[in-house]
């Protein structure tokens, strides 16, 4: 099954990139970014991507900018993810045939990002948002529309996130922590995995 968890490794170092995909691809996590605010990220990328061989989706989060966007494409990945919803850099993600997630909290910039062609909605940092505001938004979106919670989110609070009409999570440090090993981050993704299977049985 395709699981709606987006796994976020900042920090993560081109050296280790590949052992953590692995990892994390047997767990069952296969929506991978890696913020562009990790050690020469663009080379981990990349050597995800072809140690993945279509087995997982791969790309970037923290992407700000257009010419990011285009050398995204160039190593062959396959999702941007944006803490906001700068319209030129969805239109750029979507005309090179990647998925886009920006980052949204309020309606105006959730249908800013609809409009220029996102794929799904980045609700961050969730936490502040809150189940309140999420089911808020949420009634005014389009139907379909797709929404992960990225900050504060995680296996404690998954199934009330789902009750309230998520699609998905945005899981950062509770799977990847700057130098955790890579048994750390299989146990970890094992674990998210599991809780987010019980809620979506």
């Amino acid at each position: 099954m395709s699981r709606e968890i987006i796994a976020i490794l900042r920090g993560v170092r081109p050296e280790e990139a590949v052992d953590m995909a692995e990892a994390l691809i047997a767990a069952g996590i296969t929506k991978i970014e890696v913020p562009l605010n990790s050690p020469n990220p663009f080379v981990s990328i990349e050597r995800m991507v072809k140690a993945a061989h279509g087995r997982a989706e791969i790309g970037a989060g923290t992407v700000l900018a257009v010419e990011d966007v285009a050398r995204l494409a160039e190593i062959g990945a396959q999702l941007v993810v944006s803490p906001d919803a700068h319209a030129p850099v969805i239109t750029a993600t979507k005309a090179a045939g990647m998925l886009s997630y920006p980052g949204i909290m309020t309606p105006t910039e959730a249908f800013t990002a609809l409009r220029a062609g996102a794929d799904g909605l980045k609700l961050f940092p969730a936490f502040k948002l809150g189940l309140d505001g999420f089911k808020a938004l949420s009634a005014v979106l389009p139907s379909g529309t797709k929404c992960y919670a990225v900050g504060g989110v995680g296996p404690e609070n998954f199934a009330d996130w789902m009750a309230a009409g998520i699609s998905g999570f945005g899981i950062g440090t509770g799977i990847y922590k700057a130098g955790a090993s890579v048994d750390a981050v299989a146990e970890n993704a094992a674990r998210i995995v599991a809780a987010y299977d019980a809620v979506n049985i």
